[in-house]
């Protein structure tokens, strides 16, 4: 086996993404896709495919993305976090660079559940004294 894949996952939100890595050419799918058909605006597109950039190796690996659950920003940030992971365990050294940009963090905002007795999760019933 000459040929060596790095499996990493991402997570944000509710989505979580499954990222393949090999060294090759710079062919990236998502689902299937490429990365501007799949994620539609060039913002979500930047973002997930961001740690290639920081690290400049965009034509140097190929990807292959499962990307599932939550919205299309949610797959976005955990597409992120899953390429910089995959990056990371390819080659050591880049953990710093990666690091200081943001992307080996794992964004841990997700939305908060509905509570009983209320229209949703702060918002109240109007108050009404008599």
């Amino acid at each position: 086996m000459s040929e060596q894949t790095f499996v990493t996952v991402g997570r944000r939100k509710t989505a979580s993404a499954r990222v393949r890595l090999t060294r090759g050419t710079g062919k990236i799918l998502v689902n299937g896709q490429a990365p501007a058909a799949y994620f539609k605006t060039e913002d979500f597109t930047s973002s997930a495919l961001s740690p290639l950039k920081t690290v400049e190796m965009a034509d140097q690996v190929d990807i292959t993305v499962k990307a599932q659950g939550g919205g299309l920003n949610g797959q976005a940030g955990a597409v992120r976090l899953g390429i910089a992971r995959a990056l990371e365990k390819m080659n050591g050294d880049l953990r710093v660079p990666l690091k200081q940009e943001g992307h080996m963090k794992r964004d841990p905002r997700s939305r908060e559940r509905k509570k009983a007795g209320q229209p949703g999760a702060r918002k109240r019933f109007q108050f009404s004294k008599r």
